[in-house]
């Protein structure tokens, strides 16, 4: 990676510099506020759902787990059911709302529009069609799979089919060592396209049970997590969230163009092909885990650039801190306002998405017109 942004130290100085556009957010101010942001948010999680343990039940039992208190301030079974199922569900909603946040800060930066999405280059559509086979069609093709792979049969096939679409997408867009921003964007229109093809297919041919399972997975939950789901997800999610991090000048250098970025320094083709590698990873990580979860990938790197500016080394970590604050706050106002049912993750996150997106385009609208 430092070969990238070996040549652009000059962009790297001016990156740091405050942003003199007037009602910007300072940069520690907003890093700042969305840490303290995603803490209140998971502590509110952990203390919330049918069996009651309070805010500072809680604390206790994480301090007791460390060994920095005793264990008379809560019972038994408050800190089995915070340990075995409410604290992995709200680790996997942070890495699965950081790694959309940050894979979609990475796509606007590659695309250079702040409309794009994660789910451009395929990988969401090539996730949801592998998992659609395995559903419908898994023990037919493959009997044994199930008896081998256990639980992580789903997420295995579903990351597997992300990788294989982000990669026919790139493969497509590129020609002669150069890869074309545009012809990527419509490859991913078309195996999208194509993908939904194959799912309507699944779709017909399953029966009433995977139907419903089918259903289930593509509106989102991270319902299903566990240790050792955070285990298979964790290393590729952060894998992935520490090189974009690391792409935050050459994103910057890109921004002014492909030929002044060459002039900076960026070797722009490689950096195409790492940030759609490492956003693949982490789109496609985290939708295996998680099935499809709508507008976080579009909505937090937008609403931190509309507060902060441009510069990514704020967009990139911020992108991936109020995407997980997003996540985590969605899944738990979904467990609990309806309780003892379940809204789904994804249904919920289209719900708040999708008009507060309207909202942002109709304030910024005069600047897109003239």
């Amino acid at each position: 990676m430092s070969g990238l942004a070996a040549r652009s130290e000059d962009l790297r100085v001016q990156s740091r510099r405050p942003l003199p556009a007037r009602g910007r957010v300072p940069a520690r101010w907003a890093l700042s506020f969305l840490v303290a942001l995603l803490g209140v948010v998971v502590l509110a999680a952990v203390a919330s759902g049918a069996f009651q343990i309070r805010p500072g039940e809680a604390i206790l039992i994480l301090a007791h787990q460390v060994g920095l208190a005793s264990a008379d301030g809560f019972a038994a079974q408050q800190e089995a059911v915070l340990m075995s199922i409410r604290l992995p569900r709200v680790a996997l909603g942070i890495l699965v709302g950081a790694g959309l946040g940050i894979a979609g800060a990475a796509m606007q930066a590659l695309f250079r529009n702040p409309l794009a999405d994660p789910t451009l280059i395929g990988v969401s559509g090539g996730a949801a069609l592998a998992a659609a086979a395995v559903i419908v069609m898994g023990v037919v093709w493959i009997p044994g799979l199930s008896r081998s792979l256990g639980p992580a049969t789903l997420p295995i096939a579903a990351f597997a089919g992300g990788l294989v679409a982000a990669t026919l997408v790139y493969r497509i867009a590129t020609y002669a060592g150069r890869t074309s921003i545009a012809v990527l964007l419509l490859a991913g229109i078309a195996i999208n396209a194509l993908v939904e093809a194959g799912i309507g297919v699944f779709t017909y041919v399953a029966n009433d049970e995977q139907l419903r399972n089918l259903a289930f997975w593509r509106l989102g939950s991270v319902g299903g997590a566990s240790w050792t789901i955070l285990a298979f997800v964790a290393p590729a999610i952060g894998a992935a969230m520490v090189v974009l991090w690391r792409l935050a000048a050459p994103f910057d250098a890109l921004a002014l163009g492909e030929s002044e970025a060459r002039h900076l320094g960026i070797d722009v083709q490689r950096l195409k092909a790492v940030a759609l590698v490492a956003a693949a990873l982490a789109v496609g990580a985290a939708v295996a885990v998680s099935g499809m979860i709508f507008f976080v990938g579009l909505l937090a790197p937008h609403v931190v650039r509309l507060a902060c500016g441009p510069a990514h080394r704020v967009v990139l970590p911020g992108a991936m801190l109020l995407g997980a604050a997003l996540v985590v706050a969605a899944d738990t106002v979904g467990r609990t306002s309806v309780a003892p049912a379940e809204l789904p993750l994804g249904v919920f996150t289209a719900f708040i998405g999708a008009p507060f997106f309207v909202a942002l385009l109709l304030r910024e609208r005069r600047a897109w017109v003239l």
